[in-house]
């Protein structure tokens, strides 16, 4: 099957490389030249656990190919699928600009018939948008000529991206066009042989799953995240009623994790976007909204917990910084809780040693942006190991949990660190364990 992939971000670029994987001809179509160059010289230009191996098989057997041509990329695919950024707008609304773009040169250069996939997260109401803008250009060139259009949204995780569209648990698929229905089910047909997961909805109701879905994990954290607080207070260890409530299958054990806050290029600008739609429905989210500032309270709990030992006047201390990116196996520093870390430290005067496995250069580059490139150069030094990092540090802040991290040496730990303190932002630890070898631990809403 011929398929276009418009936008090779992060949805885009593991969509081509999947759908090549099982034997489509696909086109990957981005404005950034230099992006594109970097894909067509065999790089990657984001971190995904396994993309790359796929991008290259696929690309050296010609099932994968990357453009700047928009004539190509329109010509080449029966089905084109719309992969760009839909970045919050200033009052929180998804800004559709991209979406809308793509759809015009569909509409601008189509000779044939097409069926225009959704992949990006849109608000309800976006399909309606791109089958308009695809009929406007049709009829500014007075042509008639057959499409369609479809929902069908992206359910990845960063980090377990490729795993997630290879072995999918669900595939949705939004449409009122049967041949879309036809087709979509034809390409998606080789990634559930074992057992059906696709499920084909209204358009409507396709776009919204997606928001719903992320609005009700990233709820799930904050309300974690609340009671970690009152758990502390209490006298209680919120990691014990964890295990207590995930026991219960009507709960169950994901998402329940206590911690430094959630970032990310999803969780909130989708809990942002749906907000404005409850607001421009007549229906303002309480709930959308308790969650967003949850969030944005917990990503200071670890520098609260820090200025309760220390004081507010952190000049002269020195903390190693354990993790960066917002989760582990990837290098996205977007909505990143160490951002909020690094910037609330560095106002109170403290040096920092950052390590992370694989972000250092995003989040170098990231914080510049934040902070300055002088203010980063002049108290922030990237470490090329985690040991390197505490070396000569008063503390250790652990925000990202990698795995590397789950077991380090506690006996060096308790040997480098000038205050022996350890201020844990993802509760890797048992506190027992830990205290055992002179370490004064602190991690979230264990009392």
């Amino acid at each position: 099957m011929k398929v276009t992939v418009i936008g090779t971000g992060y949805v885009g670029l593991v969509t081509g490389a999947c759908l090549a994987e099982m034997g489509n001809h696909v086109v990957c179509l981005d404005i950034d030249a230099r992006k594109i160059e970097i894909l067509q010289s065999g790089g990657i230009p984001i971190h995904e656990p396994g993309l790359q191996e796929i991008v290259h098989r696929n690309a050296a057997a010609g099932r994968l190919e990357f453009t700047t041509s928009v004539e190509r990329a329109v010509a080449h695919g029966t089905l084109q699928f719309i992969a760009v950024g839909t970045p919050p707008d200033e009052d929180g609304s998804a800004d559709l600009q991209y979406v809308t773009a793509a759809a015009r040169n569909i509409g601008r250069l189509m000779t044939d018939h097409k069926v225009i996939v959704d992949k990006s997260t849109v608000p309800v109401g976006t399909a309606d948008k791109v089958r308009a803008a695809v009929a406007d250009e049709l009829a500014k060139r007075g042509v008639e000529l057959a499409f369609s259009v479809a929902s069908n949204p992206e359910f990845l995780k960063e980090g377990a991206a490729v795993e997630d569209f290879i072995k999918p648990d669900r595939i949705i698929i939004g449409t009122d066009d049967e041949r879309a229905t036809l087709l979509l089910r034809a390409l998606y047909a080789p990634f559930v042989r074992n057992r059906d997961r696709l499920l084909v909805m209204d358009i409507h109701s396709a776009e919204f799953t997606k928001y719903a879905a992320n609005a009700m994990l990233a709820t799930r954290i904050s309300f974690m995240n609340e009671l970690s607080r009152l758990a502390e207070a209490v006298g209680a260890d919120i990691e014990q009623v964890r295990v207590g409530i995930g026991s219960d299958p009507r709960i169950g054990t994901h998402f329940l994790y206590a911690g430094a806050g959630y970032g990310g290029s999803c969780f909130p600008k989708d809990v942002k976007a749906l907000a404005r739609s409850a607001a421009d429905a007549g229906l303002p989210s309480k709930m959308m909204a308790a969650v967003e500032a949850v969030n944005e309270e917990q990503k200071r709990v670890l520098v609260k917990k820090i200025v309760a030992r220390y004081g507010d006047d952190l000049s002269g201390k020195t903390f190693a910084l354990w993790g960066l990116a917002f989760k582990p196996n990837t290098d996205d520093m977007r909505e990143a809780p160490s951002r909020v870390v690094v910037a609330e430290l560095l106002r109170r005067g403290a040096r920092l040693r950052a390590y992370d496995p694989v972000a250092m250069d995003e989040a170098r580059r990231v914080l510049a942006l934040d902070l300055g490139a002088e203010a980063i150069d002049r108290s922030v030094h990237f470490a090329p190991s985690a040991m390197a990092a505490v070396a000569g540090a008063d503390a250790l802040v652990i925000v990202t949990e990698w795995k590397e991290f789950r077991t380090p040496d506690f006996e060096g730990l308790a040997a480098v660190l000038t205050d022996r303190r350890v201020f844990d932002g993802r509760n890797l630890y048992d506190p027992a364990l830990i205290r055992g070898f002179g370490l004064d631990y602190q991690s979230i809403g264990r009392g």
